[in-house]
């Protein structure tokens, strides 16, 4: 708070956060909404993972909080749609790593670029003063995040 405003009572802070979280919410959802293909978020969130480099279905499920059994379904219909490939280990024959392929990354370069286009946009209709304050929350809100 600066010197002009009073601090925040108990129940401003807890409408704050509730408005927070709702606002969050809703541009998550309508950044789902730029996809270049229909891509369900599950499965962009792990076309995304895959993105750096191959992975188990066992680290996929880990990373995604979801069960293996669950995972495998979700690698099954991203293969057969032509999103990545499973490939056996060279050294141990019960491991395959899921990769991407060229299709399955360039959805993710596309619905990437589509997002920020969006954001990006919007962004540029504020004022330097309102800019100046999103960067700020944003730094606020990675602190947030991280804890």
């Amino acid at each position: 708070m600066t010197r002009d405003q009073p601090a925040m009572t108990p129940l401003e802070r807890r409408a704050m956060s509730d408005e927070l979280r709702m606002i969050c919410i809703r541009i998550s959802r309508r950044t789902r909404f730029e996809n270049v293909e229909s891509v369900a978020p599950h499965q962009f969130s792990v076309l995304c993972k895959l993105q750096g480099q191959p992975l188990t279905i066992g680290a996929l499920a880990d990373a995604e909080c979801v069960s293996r059994p669950s995972m495998t379904r979700t690698v099954d219909a991203l293969a057969a749609d032509g999103y990545l490939v499973r490939v056996a280990d060279d050294h141990d024959r019960r491991r395959t790593w899921v990769h991407l392929t060229e299709k399955g990354r360039e959805v993710v370069t596309q619905t990437k670029r589509s997002r920020d286009i969006w954001m990006n946009e919007r962004i540029a209709q504020l004022s330097d003063e309102e800019c100046a304050v999103l960067a700020r929350a944003s730094e606020i809100l990675g602190r947030v995040v991280a804890r």
